[in-house]
């Protein structure tokens, strides 16, 4: 299956994978606003014989057959703490009390 992998702005280390390039009609409205603006990286065919060094890929091939993309978020994140107000919006104070 030929894919289509997109870098967010806005998340680092979070890629959206696409069945088809620029279609990003079939995403979610909270998906689009958490993402942000996408950057193109990379076209690739993907296949069940391929590994992918972050990603299962037949989960990832599940995924863009089923709804047309897959989010591909950083390690020990998952989408309901990446959306989870006070982790998006608290301030951060990195200074020792």
């Amino acid at each position: 299956m030929q894919c289509f992998v997109y870098a967010s702005v806005r998340k680092a280390d979070s890629y959206l994978w696409l069945a088809q390039r620029d279609a990003f009609d079939v995403l979610p409205e909270s998906l689009v606003l958490l993402l942000g603006e996408l950057r193109f990286v990379m076209e690739v065919h993907l296949d069940g014989q391929r590994e992918l060094p972050v990603e299962n890929t037949e989960q990832v091939l599940a995924n863009l057959r089923m709804q047309g993309w897959h989010l591909q978020l950083p390690p020990q994140e998952t989408l309901a703490t990446a959306n989870h107000l006070a982790y998006t919006h608290a301030p951060r104070d990195d200074r020792d009390e």
